[in-house]
């Protein structure tokens, strides 16, 4: 899970664009959202349906009230001012001619909501949303066309928007203009169209356009004309899209998110293709100058959130042991709010599965401001802002990914930061050829190993029932599989709304023992490796209290089921590899303890997929 982020899509054309707006919106909902609307218009009139709760309840009242149009806009909500009700859905309307959708937050609306008011302005909702509108429509009373009224608005916004705006007044054009959160455009064939995600508009065009900060745009059903921060014309690239529908699709599945899981071995394979290709791990992996980057860098800071986050603490212990250097990992919403020390011979490497989480964002930017020259981006969706603003780049291959609670973006940046671990041991002199042989080798083994790791789902399964009357549980993990308990507590948590916890097993005795008792299930992740005789004395401590064990070992490890004591065993250890195994079972236990529970598993209450606000 990244961050709060509501979804837009808007089409004009000589067709009704309504099915084109409601699919969008559908292909939108993974991100997480409580109400969705459209609004359609004519010389006549403008016209808008909204709904709190699915897309689907919208659509109804949509076909109920025969609605067509040409041009339209729609919007899937996330409740940031206001609470979830139809008056704060979008789209906002301002005195019948205009209407407008609207991600993201804009920090100056009270001041504005006061100016529009005593200009005599009547607001209708709590929402910051609903000042842009108006303020559009002063500027429109003073004389300025669509376009231009727009570009007087948004210098007079402070904060983040992504912004699709009609007017009956001019029904031959839509705009938009996009500040921090992204917003392209896609191009049709005498149709053109807006989405906050390739994904909502792919049934009707491939060919894109990324706006830049500050830009807007204006689209006519024959052309589309894009303004910098200036309001200067600018070309900007225009891109064919890969994001293949089958990724939307959910197939035999009965959850984007146990499809996802299923995808791992595939996406797996995938992100580890070029190192595999290339019979070595060479820094062009990185990028064309990444060599002389990282042969200079003496450190390596890594910034992210969620579980990108935890990807980054396992790649700690990689980084140390493995290429000899120093690292530290930090949660990117608490990186840019302190006065860090920053070395700029230092790598400053940012995860995360979108590319555009606004705090990774904000403190890459922040860093970079520090003094810090080397910067990685390792991301699941090209083009993306984070990608586009760092020196050398990564991209994972794990496809789409729909389910709000990520799986396949983890493992894959997995494997892409153990890439990234190995080219810096090479170039430090730490990884002789031998041993880069054998880390090819285990890379190999590895999505077969993830494959046989999945084939423990039934048994999973049957954990998950007795997980299911549960209301709090324990994670615990040693080393290199701390942060894969933490992910497995924050799966767990995400989905199923079960309280769990992750320690470090050694940090049992200094408190959360006192929680031990029959009703609080402790997952203990086990592997064979040369902390397994301490994490047995830790599982004993547990026993004692009767608390009931639910322990994730693998083949070579010698400890059999009990009374209180389940076993579930992965595949033989996989050594340095092994968190990238054993976050599946995890993955499992949180998927089918959630489906148990009758949880919406796709979709968590309070969460969103892509975390674009603060």
């Amino acid at each position: 899970m990244e961050d709060r982020m509501c979804g837009i899509v808007g089409a004009i054309a000589d067709r009704d664009v309504v099915p084109v707006l409601v699919e969008g919106l559908k292909r939108l909902e993974y991100r997480g959202y409580d109400s969705s609307g459209i609004a359609v218009a004519d010389v006549a009139s403008v016209r808008r349906v909204r709904r709190t709760g699915r897309v689907a309840e919208m659509e109804q009242a949509a076909v109920a009230e025969g609605f067509r149009g040409v041009l339209g806009i729609g919007h899937t909500r996330w409740a940031t001012h206001g609470g979830v009700t139809e008056a704060n859905a979008h789209p906002h309307i301002s005195h019948g001619d205009l209407a407008l959708v609207h991600n993201g937050i804009i920090e100056n609306h009270e001041e504005q909501r006061e100016r529009l008011s005593a200009l005599g302005y009547v607001f209708e909702s709590q929402t910051d949303t609903e000042v842009i509108a108006h303020l559009i429509h002063h500027h429109m009373s003073q004389g300025r066309d669509l376009l231009a009224a727009l570009q007087a608005a948004v210098k007079e916004l402070t904060g983040a928007y992504a912004l699709a705006v009609l007017s009956r007044s001019e029904p031959d054009r839509l705009v938009c203009a996009r500040m921090g959160c992204p917003l392209l455009v896609g191009l049709g064939e005498g149709e053109n169209f807006i989405a906050s995600d390739v994904s909502a508009i792919i049934s009707a065009t491939r060919r894109v356009i990324f706006l830049e900060e500050g830009d807007t745009a204006e689209l006519t059903r024959g052309a589309v004309r894009v303004f910098d921060g200036d309001d200067r014309p600018v070309q900007r690239e225009v891109h064919v899209s890969d994001v293949s529908l089958a990724s939307l699709e959910l197939g035999p599945y009965r959850h984007f998110m146990q499809k996802e899981i299923h995808e791992q071995p595939r996406a797996i394979a995938d992100t580890l293709e070029a190192v595999i290709d290339a019979g070595g791990f060479e820094a062009t992996l990185f990028g064309a100058k990444a060599e002389a980057v990282l042969r200079e860098v003496t450190g390596v800071q890594i910034l992210a959130c969620g579980t990108s986050y935890y990807a980054g603490l396992t790649a700690r212990y990689w980084i140390e042991a493995i290429a000899g250097l120093p690292c530290s990992v930090e949660i990117a919403s608490e990186y840019r709010y302190r006065d860090a020390y920053a070395d700029p011979r230092h790598l400053v490497v940012t995860i995360s599965q979108s590319g555009e989480t606004l705090d990774t964002m904000e403190a890459l930017k922040y860093a970079r401001s520090l003094g810090h020259r080397h910067t990685l981006s390792i991301c699941n969706v090209p083009e993306s802002a984070i990608p586009r603003a760092s020196e050398l780049v990564c991209y994972t291959r794990a496809g789409a990914e729909i389910g709000v609670a990520s799986t396949k973006a983890f493992t894959t940046q997995l494997a892409a930061l153990f890439q990234l671990t190995v080219v810096l041991g090479k170039l430090h002199g730490k990884v002789a050829p031998e041993q880069e042989a054998d880390y090819l080798e285990q890379l190999r083994h590895l999505p077969g190993s993830v494959q046989h790791a999945l084939n423990l789902e039934p048994q999973i399964q049957a954990w998950a029932e007795r997980f299911a009357g549960k209301q709090d549980a324990l994670f615990l993990g040693r080393g290199l599989h701390y942060p894969i308990a933490l992910e497995g507590a924050l799966k767990l948590k995400e989905i199923s709304y079960i309280h769990a916890e992750a320690y470090p097993a050694g940090e049992l005795k200094h408190g959360p023992l006192a929680l031990v008792d029959a009703e609080m299930p402790v997952v203990v992740i086990a592997p064979n490796d040369r902390l397994l005789e301490k994490v047995k004395s830790n599982m004993q401590e547990v026993r004692a209290r009767g608390g009931e064990l639910f322990v994730f070992a693998d083949q070579d490890s010698h400890f059999s089921e009990s009374e209180g004591v389940h076993v579930i065993r992965t595949p033989r250890h996989a050594g340095v590899l092994s968190p990238v195994i054993h976050t599946i079972p995890v993955q499992l236990l949180a998927y089918h303890t959630a489906l148990a529970r009758g949880t919406d598993v796709d979709k968590p209450r309070n969460l969103a997929k892509s975390v674009t606000v603060e």
